[in-house]
């Protein structure tokens, strides 16, 4: 535990971490990388190029000296960090460097301003935030791989199908290359993939939904091609997936991981809520729901820009009709000519939840671009449903390495 005079320094910090946090993060992330350019293959080079990384980082560090007398207000953001550092195999041996790095960023980017007395305060509120990651990434760990089919670290599996599900989501179905059983995990995680990037001459890693319920032949992620604009770089893993692997090919992978699942203790109405490519761990839970024959009600409420980026739009429609308990509304917000309503969808423009929406008790599990995220949640708020009821995940950088 922190002694009092640690914990003001650190918290005095909070205001200028706030202004300058940017400016620190990417001083940070260049002298890691300079010195340390073999954890270049640990992090993901796209966000650092779009400054994202950096950004939330920056928030990252922010939020810890703000919260320093109590940091369990934090544990959310912990457990999430946790999950992304374990799927990345980030290890105890990694935080005194990093944290090396952050230190000599602070003393270097603050100046006179960061005094002795200020970098060993900070010394130790990392050690203690280390700490705490450490013990959970551990615990994470052991838990992957001492279940059925579960390993530690990457295993290589095979690309056993590879299918079109629109104009820019493809499935790869991925089987242990060893012949051994596949691992379980919840409905909503995801596994991290890396391969080698060949104009940066390395390998990177990726994080993608599980697009299946579990118990099947193999693991199904589903990748939306990242074609990039003026905005944002293309996606450096996407298009070599999509351009260059094919079946048979190997692919490493590590353990299912992530805090976003879902609730299969509850017996509450479920409200499924997808923009574009957030459709895929939604689909993995709603599968999941079906093949247990749940009494649960389900709405499942998927937007997209038109026909021809609807991924799976036959597979829902044909759940919808088997199912009773399944309810699919779909929303194209500029439908094309050959798009028909009350065939490919049912309403026209985008995604907007009314009082109608809401479903009595229900819990609401969202995913998809962040400012779908955020209009989708603000409305839920809005409409009066419980904050603990709504379930999140944005695709982004998620949890930053600390």
């Amino acid at each position: 535990m922190l002694d009092q005079h640690t914990r003001q320094l650190v918290k005095a910090t909070a205001p200028v971490l706030k202004q300058h946090g940017v400016t620190l993060t990417r001083h940070f992330y260049a002298r890691m990388f300079q010195h340390n350019p073999e954890l270049k293959q640990i992090f993901n080079q796209g966000h650092q190029q779009a400054g994202s990384q950096q950004q939330a980082l920056a928030m990252a560090v922010a939020a810890y000296a703000e919260h320093i007398d109590d940091p369990s207000v934090l544990a959310p953001v912990l457990t999430l960090v946790a999950n992304k550092h374990a799927s990345l195999g980030i290890r105890a041996e990694h935080y005194p460097i990093v944290g090396g790095h952050l230190l000599a960023s602070i003393r270097e980017v603050l100046g006179d301003a960061a005094s002795d007395e200020l970098i060993a305060a900070w010394a130790a509120a990392y050690g203690q935030l280390a700490d705490i990651l450490i013990a959970e990434e551990n615990r994470l760990y052991r838990q992957a791989a001492t279940q059925r089919g579960g390993w530690s670290g990457w295993r290589a599996f095979k690309v056993g199908r590879k299918v079109a599900e629109s104009a820019e989501i493809t499935s790869f179905y991925l089987q242990p290359a060893d012949g051994g059983a596949l691992p379980d995990y919840l409905p909503g995680q995801y596994v991290s993939l890396r391969l080698a990037v060949p104009h940066l001459g390395m390998m990177q890693p990726r994080q993608y939904s599980l697009s299946a319920a579990p118990g099947g032949t193999a693991l199904r992620i589903s990748v939306k091609r990242e074609a990039g604009d003026d905005s944002r770089p293309a996606g450096m893993v996407s298009n070599v997936l999509h351009d260059a692997i094919e079946v048979g090919a190997l692919l490493d992978l590590a353990p299912p991981m992530g805090d976003f699942f879902l609730h299969q203790e509850r017996r509450t109405p479920v409200v499924l809520i997808s923009g574009g490519v957030g459709i895929t761990p939604l689909l993995a839970m709603l599968e999941q729901l079906l093949q247990q024959d749940s009494p649960r009600r389900i709405h499942f409420l998927h937007a997209c820009r038109d026909g021809s980026v609807h991924a799976f739009r036959q597979h829902v429609a044909n759940l919808a009709a088997e199912y009773p308990q399944l309810e699919s509304r779909i929303y194209y917000e500029a439908p094309r000519t050959e798009d028909q309503p009350g065939v490919h969808y049912h309403h026209a423009g985008r995604l907007a939840l009314t009082a109608e929406s809401i479903v009595a008790d229900a819990d609401y599990y969202l995913c998809g671009p962040l400012p779908f995220m955020q209009a989708q949640q603000q409305a839920l708020l809005a409409l009066g449903v419980d904050a603990g009821r709504i379930h999140a995940e944005a695709f982004g950088t998620g949890g930053t390495a600390l």
